[in-house]
């Protein structure tokens, strides 16, 4: 994270909220079927279950469950950091039913399938205006007292 007095702008609009406060947590932007009510990640304007159009916005997260994993170490898409030393990805079984796949925040060995995972923004870089461009991602969730599940 960094300075809260710093503007946040989204590597794509439409994905994910930015709090005014940035201790706050995010939450992804999904849609939810009218006829079904199946909800998908991203958001959608015709269901893909029952092909029915309509669909209304809805707010998704901040918690999940890590579905499947792996770790990579190769640069973030975007990200003018060539000093990688790598970074999860993973699949995040939402509770409004969604499965997302997102970038993981912590090494290798901070990982178990089934654990819970609670949504984040990290900065990838700094526009020539001065604000930094945020991407979502997961990382283990911590219960109150910080001691991450």
């Amino acid at each position: 994270m960094t300075d809260a007095a710093r503007p946040w702008i989204p590597i794509e609009p439409g994905f994910f909220t930015i709090p005014e406060d940035h201790t706050h947590a995010p939450r992804l932007l999904g849609s939810r079927c009218s006829s079904c009510d199946e909800v998908f990640f991203p958001r959608r304007g015709i269901c893909a279950r029952c092909l029915a159009r309509g669909t209304e916005d809805v707010e998704l997260g901040p918690r999940g469950t890590l579905y499947t994993w792996t770790y990579t170490r190769f640069p973030l898409f975007g990200s003018r950091r060539a000093d990688v030393g790598g970074y999860g990805v993973g699949q995040v079984d939402l509770p409004e039913g969604p499965r997302v796949q997102a970038v993981l925040s912590g090494g290798p060995e901070a990982f178990r399938i089934g654990m819970e995972m609670e949504l984040e923004l990290e900065v990838l870089r700094e526009t020539p205006k001065g604000e930094d461009v945020v991407i979502f991602r997961f990382r283990p969730a911590r219960e109150p007292s910080g001691a991450v599940r």
